[in-house]
């Protein structure tokens, strides 16, 4: 037993002599230029390296410093750089033949650049397609088309790593918005351009977000590496909207964003399912995030070539409120287009109230909604960071605790016998308005107040980004009352007649949170005028507005 152990010493110290000696003994450079010339032809891009050292140990060989050039329609920076990259080799034939056979590959610290042309083409779509392209001057011929595919055919990679690396990704250009995606973790075995292949991607977003893709890909396409079939899970943490880059600040568009579906690609078509939930949304400048969560149940279809799809599916989900989106959407423009409808049904505004603030809309201070449903059928269109969303709202049945118009609108001199009374709140028997919102702020047509302690409010008028009112409204007061007879009187006095309804002409003016009540003297002293000359405009508007002014006590604000 002592003599075998002895053997084995030494058979042991000798195997540690030729491991420490080999890397003296093997000049690993000497396939430098083959290992260039190989990956280049495999990436279809210039590919450049630094020292070899051979890694005996691990079975592999190092390579450091390696440069992959970029697309030169796209840039003239590096489209990959990394610190070192680690060949896994078959040791046997390299010691004995001096033939290389690469299995692997490590990718570590890479710093990738992903960037779109104008016209919606990516970087990496021709990567592994040098074969495609036309020789400039100095490059050998190209070899025929079936020569490149049987040569892609053979390539294959049985495990790749990328470790550690950094993804920036924007638009092609002096003027290209840029972000930066680290801690980017991509693993893959059995790499082809015939067979399927397993893979996982991780990265963390700009903001701290993260995301996890894991499934199957391939065969790899040789022409377009973006039309790779795909079948796989995408998981979406904590994205940032607006720290991604893509959006422009001054849309006010922003939120948190989570992100749960899959993707599947034939290379033609993409099609996903899944769920999405943002968080603290904003949908306008000047709007502020939304209290409520908003879940949105999707199923779409992407057109690869085209880069536009159609959602199928879009059910979005505020609490019990339930509206259905719907239509096309194109990514080939620089900011992704839409051209969509939202379509809702007696959805409760008690659900509702916490996304108003999204839109810009905030409610008077201490007021709530606790009664009511929306129906609303809206078409959005536009970049998605510029929408323009048109079309109906109306609110039935509907409470506003905490804030009585009845009594605002009785403390202005004009509305003489409204009165307060009635308590805290305003019953709603209707609201209705068509809608247009823009990043300028929101504009309300048509509008149509129906409240029972009321009457009648009508009138047009907009909010601004930043929240500003400036509202012209009419108030047919409830008849029966003495505030409507008021109103009927004023209505004979001031002429007027059918084409103001009998109704008294006020503005709307301060924010949404602090509404500013107004009598509109001007049109009151234009209807009186009217009624005086028989509707001739000879006399001064100006001497009857100052009788009205001293008359109604001008305008107090609630």
């Amino acid at each position: 037993m002592k003599k075998i152990l002895i053997v084995l010493g030494i058979v042991v110290a000798v195997l540690l002599v030729i491991v420490i000696a080999l890397p003296f003994l093997i000049d690993v450079n000497r396939f430098k230029p083959t290992l260039e010339t190989n990956l280049s032809t495999a990436l279809g891009r210039k590919v450049e390296i630094g020292n070899i050292g051979l890694a005996i140990l691990s079975g592999g060989v190092t390579v450091d410093n390696v440069v992959i050039a970029d697309d030169p329609a796209f840039s003239r920076s590096p489209f990959l750089q990394a610190k070192q990259l680690t060949a896994g080799v078959a040791l046997i034939p390299l010691i004995f033949s001096k033939k290389l056979e690469v299995s692997s590959f490590t990718v570590t610290e890479p710093q990738v650049s992903l960037l779109r042309s104008s016209s919606g083409a990516w970087n990496f779509s021709s990567l592994g397609g040098g074969g495609s392209k036309k020789p400039t001057k100095g490059d050998a011929p190209s070899s025929s088309t079936g020569d490149k595919s049987s040569s892609a055919a053979d390539i294959s990679v049985e495990k790749l790593r990328i470790s550690n690396g950094t993804i920036t990704v924007g638009t092609a250009g002096a003027r290209g918005k840029t972000q930066k995606y680290t801690d980017v973790n991509f693993e893959a075995s059995d790499l082809s351009y015939t067979s399927q292949f397993p893979f996982k991607f991780t990265a963390k977003t700009p903001g701290d977000g993260t995301i996890k893709l894991e499934g199957k890909a391939g065969p790899i396409d040789s022409t377009d590496s973006s039309l790779t079939p795909l079948d796989a899970k995408i998981d979406v943490g904590h994205l940032d909207l607006a720290s991604t880059g893509f959006v422009d600040p001054s849309s006010g568009l922003a939120g948190v964003i989570d992100f749960t579906g899959n993707l599947a690609s034939n290379g033609r078509e993409m099609s996903s399912k899944g769920t999405v939930k943002a968080d603290k949304l904003k949908l306008v400048a000047g709007g502020s995030p939304s209290s409520v969560p908003v879940n949105v149940d999707y199923s779409t279809a992407y057109d690869l070539k085209r880069e536009a799809g159609s959602l199928k599916q879009g059910d979005v989900h505020i609490g019990k409120a339930l509206a259905r989106l719907t239509g096309t959407y194109d990514t080939a423009p620089a900011t992704t287009a839409v051209q969509m409808r939202l379509n809702g049904q007696a959805m409760p505004v008690t659900d509702l109230q916490g996304i108003l603030p999204a839109a810009g809309v905030t409610l008077p201070s201490g007021a709530a909604l606790q009664a009511g449903t929306l129906d609303l059928n809206l078409a959005i269109n536009g970049p998605v960071d510029r929408l323009v969303i048109t079309g109906p709202v109306n609110l039935s049945n509907g409470k506003l605790s905490g804030y009585n118009l009845k009594s605002k609108l009785g403390a202005l001199s004009s509305f003489t016998g409204l009165g307060g009374g009635g308590g805290s709140d305003t019953d709603i028997q209707t609201l209705s308005a068509d809608l247009r919102v823009d990043p300028g702020g929101t504009q309300a047509n048509n509008l149509n107040l129906v409240a029972p302690s009321i009457g009648t409010i009508t009138g047009n008028g907009t909010i601004s980004a930043g929240g500003q009112l400036n509202f012209k409204m009419l108030a047919k007061l409830a008849a029966g009352s003495a505030a409507g007879s008021v109103t009927s009187a004023l209505s004979a006095f001031t002429g007027a007649g059918k084409s103001q309804s009998g109704g008294i002409p006020f503005t709307i003016t301060g924010t949404t949170s602090n509404p500013v009540f107004v009598p509109d003297m001007k049109g009151m002293a234009g209807g009186m005028l009217k009624g005086a000359t028989g509707g001739t405009t000879s006399s001064p508007a100006d001497t009857v507005q100052g009788v009205l002014g001293g008359l109604f006590g001008g305008k107090k604000k609630q």
